[in-house]
């Protein structure tokens, strides 16, 4: 996996246990999640175009 791939994919896992983490302590939030997701696809669409 190239460093572009692999920044995203720990950047988007981040991401997920600080949402995660709102979440736990201030209740969910719609935004935030949403965000979450369409920085998942990216991710996602970065790791198969690098592939």
């Amino acid at each position: 996996m190239p460093g572009s791939a692999k920044t995203m994919t720990v950047a988007t896992v981040g991401g997920l246990v600080l949402v995660t983490a709102y979440t736990v302590a201030l209740g969910s939030n719609g935004w935030l999640w949403f965000s979450w997701v369409v920085l998942g696809l990216l991710t996602v669409g970065v790791v198969v175009a690098r592939s």
